[in-house]
């Protein structure tokens, strides 16, 4: 026994200590690196997409507010946002870090803008004298949608320009699917106005293209605005938008969208502004008695099996002869009906066997299980493109209680979403086509770099994989500059 325990004890003195355990072998220098150094050598990797969609052209256009030639003009300042938002970024004071950084001004060609100069540069987008709640006498706690003013319809026409360039640069894109969706930003600020979730913060309509994978249309809203709000105004904004190469559309919503002025804009072929011809659309209905009444009518035996999981089985039914809003002109709808039930037998939680749902379309020579599969893709597409723009850019965190300033930080970081996907799309492998911000960071952005001058040039040094650097200026010459 005595002689286990000595040989016990003779193996852990000899056992090799985790390095985890020991002390880090460095220490700091406070006298620091004179070396012109960046931990963000990829960011104009992005920025090169940023010009080569001719955005700083657009933004000259669209967006007027500095009166003086002193300083950084506002495609500098729209750049500077990209950039925030690229790096991830997520408050107007993560500007100090980016304008400490000389070596990226120097490979941007551009000074970053302070925290204060970009938070006055945000405040030109609000106009104090837009209308309000008391100037339009709605009763206390109303909600309403402001009119923009000119600079912020000059950004969004920056995106709508930014879309169309792509789209040329991708023509054989012919169909366009719009996906349109609102989602809840939290928000303590104390203009945050309450939302359905029981949280005061706002709630912006977005529309994407979803093959594409581009916002073509937002609208920054309060949060007690309901999500059926105006959406025939951002419909209008997001169709046109798309390029001229796209032949064929398409539209997806939820429920949310069985709106009627919408409902009848998408059934119109002669529609007022925008595209004529057909515009094929899947919404999901709201239940109504009749309609549900009309539902439990159908047969036993025309419900056909749609899809399950270990939870719950879900069949589908046509529903014939069902138009409640039938007029003339208008392209004839079909409704689709949905059941779900337990697997196990169980009842749901007001006593009922079966849910029902409904699906509203003018797709009629479409099978009922796939149109149901088709329209569901949307929950990978538009509650994707929220989750990133909120938690991988900056649009889930706004800056301050002035409603314009917030719509133009959160159009911004719509911009970067779509110039992101551009660089995807024009330049990246095709293994990287669904890669979000995180892992571009991890790959691109976030790299260390070393800025030289050496024979009157300027060069970058990036501390990465080998041959990285190679595949960098392949980007580059693959996004070349507007003549």
């Amino acid at each position: 026994m005595k002689g286990r325990l000595e040989s016990a004890v003779a193996i852990a003195k000899t056992e090799k200590r985790s390095p985890t355990e020991l002390p880090l072998p460095f220490d700091y220098d406070e006298q620091g690196s004179e070396e012109n150094l960046t931990s963000w050598s990829g960011v104009p990797v992005l920025l090169q997409a940023f010009r080569s969609l001719g955005v700083p052209r657009s933004v000259k256009r669209n967006v007027a507010i500095k009166q003086r030639d002193r300083g950084l003009d506002e495609a500098s300042y729209v750049e500077s946002f990209v950039v925030l938002n690229a790096v991830g970024g997520e408050c107007l004071d993560d500007f100090e870090g980016l304008k400490q950084d000389a070596a990226l001004q120097e490979l941007i060609g551009h000074a970053i803008p302070s925290p204060e100069a970009a938070r006055k540069f945000l405040y030109q987008f609000h106009d104090e004298t837009t209308a309000s709640p008391a100037d339009l006498q709605l009763p206390l706690g109303a909600s309403f949608v402001p009119e923009e003013n000119e600079r912020l319809r000059g950004l969004g026409r920056v995106n709508a320009e930014t879309i169309q360039e792509l789209g040329r640069r991708c023509p054989d894109q012919k169909i366009a699917t719009i996906d349109l969706d609102a989602t809840v930003i939290e928000s303590w600020k104390r203009e945050a106005q309450p939302t359905y979730q029981g949280v005061s913060g706002y709630q912006p309509m977005l529309a994407l293209w979803a093959e594409m994978n581009v916002i073509v249309a937002d609208e920054f809203r309060d949060g007690n605005v309901a999500a059926h709000t105006g959406l025939l105004r951002v419909a209008q904004q997001a169709y046109a938008a798309l390029p001229e190469s796209v032949s064929e559309r398409m539209f997806r919503g939820d429920a949310a969208c069985y709106e009627q002025s919408l409902l009848k804009w998408l059934r119109n072929p002669q529609r007022e502004h925008g595209p004529e011809g057909m515009i094929q659309f899947a919404v999901s209905a709201r239940m109504s008695e009749s309609l549900r009444e009309r539902i439990l009518q159908q047969p036993h035996s025309c419900w056909k099996a749609y899809r399950q999981d270990s939870e719950v089985e879900c069949e589908c039914v046509d529903v014939f002869g069902w138009d409640p809003m039938e007029e003339r002109g208008l392209d004839p709808v079909r409704y689709v009906g949905i059941r779900i039930k337990r697997r196990q037998g169980e009842l749901f939680g007001d006593g009922s066997e079966y849910k029902y749902f409904a699906v509203v379309t003018n797709m009629w020579k479409c099978d009922a299980r796939r149109l149901l599969e088709w329209h569901r893709e949307k929950a990978g597409s538009i509650e994707a493109a929220h989750d990133v723009l909120k938690n991988e850019l900056a649009g889930g965190v706004l800056p301050c209680g002035r409603f314009g300033a917030s719509a133009a930080w959160f159009r911004m970081a719509v911009l970067t979403y779509n110039v992101i996907t551009a660089l995807k799309r024009l330049a990246l492998p095709p293994e990287l086509l669904t890669a979000r911000p995180k892992r571009l960071r991890f790959l691109i952005f976030n790299t260390a770099g070393r800025v030289i001058h050496h024979a009157r040039a300027l060069l970058c040094r990036c501390v990465a994989r080998v041959g990285v650097w190679r595949q960098w200026r392949d980007m580059k010459a693959l996004l070349p500059l507007p003549a």
